[in-house]
């Protein structure tokens, strides 16, 4: 029985349900007061580290990622890895300090844990996630020691991840937010970190812009957007003949985000044994998402719902297969 159970399904038994209780991140967020912090073998909460703190106590071990808006290096504090941000160029600075605001404000079971800031400096601090981004998705699952976590189980709780992101953004606590680094899937991935416990993390939080109803929306960027991948109200409306203008381009709102899941979901889920199922019950659901008309897309809540109920019919499915062979 054990043998058919781990071919059919990718998992033993025994783990089966365990992974069903994963419905929610494993996080330090809901163990500590606001303003604090836990990161990796602390077993109390600690206040957000401030300069005096940050200068003498943060100690550069090596660059681990570099972009336009800052550089980002392993550190230590204290015998915990952690991640030091440094603004790259000042003519950057408002994107490095909208990117701390939403950092601080947007603290939760979603986001990475930010240890602490320094304003003046030019840096935060934030906890360290070893296994990077979530492009390094499918060679960290093809590592011995997290191959039995490259199943349908794992990558369908990492799309759920993601889109319960984007409904905490869409009503987050400073507004309904879009995601404007998401112009192509690489950029968009690379907003995510991936935690070893296999879940996704919100980490780059740059380019975060406001929804305000009644107003013209918002614009990712000065720059004509282009391709499949960004939502069709994101390109330029007037055709080749009329030349781009910024000032000229209307603006969107978070609906833009609800068209790229489906994009997002199938690198997630790759290509392991149960996947095509999974794509065959989010057929519909994919569809609405891709509708060209903004306000005809679902919420993100209303992604989110379909998801996890595909997610327990499939766990049920197996479930009733594991009691037929019993």
């Amino acid at each position: 029985m054990g043998g058919t159970f781990g071919t059919r399904c990718g998992l033993p038994a025994v783990l089966l349900y365990a992974l069903y209780q994963e419905t929610n991140p494993l996080s330090a967020h809901t163990q500590c007061p606001l303003r604090h912090f836990k990161v990796g073998t602390m077993t109390t909460c600690t206040p957000w580290l401030q300069c005096p703190e940050i200068r003498a106590e943060v100690r550069r071990v090596k660059l681990i990622g570099q972009g336009a808006v800052k550089k980002v290096y392993l550190s230590e504090w204290r015998g915990q890895k952690v991640a030091l941000s440094i603004l790259s160029s000042e003519q950057y600075t408002d994107d490095f300090l909208h990117g701390l605001s939403m950092l601080r404000a947007l603290q939760s079971a979603h986001v990475v844990t930010l240890v602490g800031a320094c304003e003046e400096d030019g840096v935060f601090v934030t906890e360290y996630h070893p296994l990077g981004s979530a492009l390094t998705l499918d060679a960290t699952l093809a590592q011995d020691r997290y191959r039995w976590r490259n199943s349908w189980h794992t990558r369908l709780q990492l799309a759920i991840d993601y889109v319960a992101f984007l409904v905490y953004l869409h009503s987050s606590p400073v507004g309904i937010r879009v995601i404007c680094d998401s112009n192509d899937l690489h950029k968009t991935l690379s907003q995510f970190l991936l935690a070893s416990e296999m879940r996704l993390l919100a980490n780059d939080l740059d380019a975060l812009p406001e929804v305000e109803r009644g107003c013209r929306g918002v614009k990712c960027g000065h720059h004509e957007l282009t391709g499949d991948f960004v939502a069709p109200e994101q390109l330029w409306p007037y055709g080749e003949d009329v030349q781009f203008s910024d000032g000229a381009m209307p603006g969107y709102d978070e609906k833009t985000d609800i068209w790229k899941i489906p994009d997002v979901t199938r690198f997630l889920l790759g290509n392991v044994l149960g996947s095509d199922v999974i794509h065959f019950h989010l057929f519909q659901i994919y569809t609405e998402c891709k509708r060209k008309e903004p306000h005809m897309r679902p919420t993100a809540l209303e992604v989110l719902s379909v998801y996890r109920s595909v997610y327990d019919s499939m766990i049920e499915s197996q479930s009733q297969r594991v009691r037929d062979m019993l």
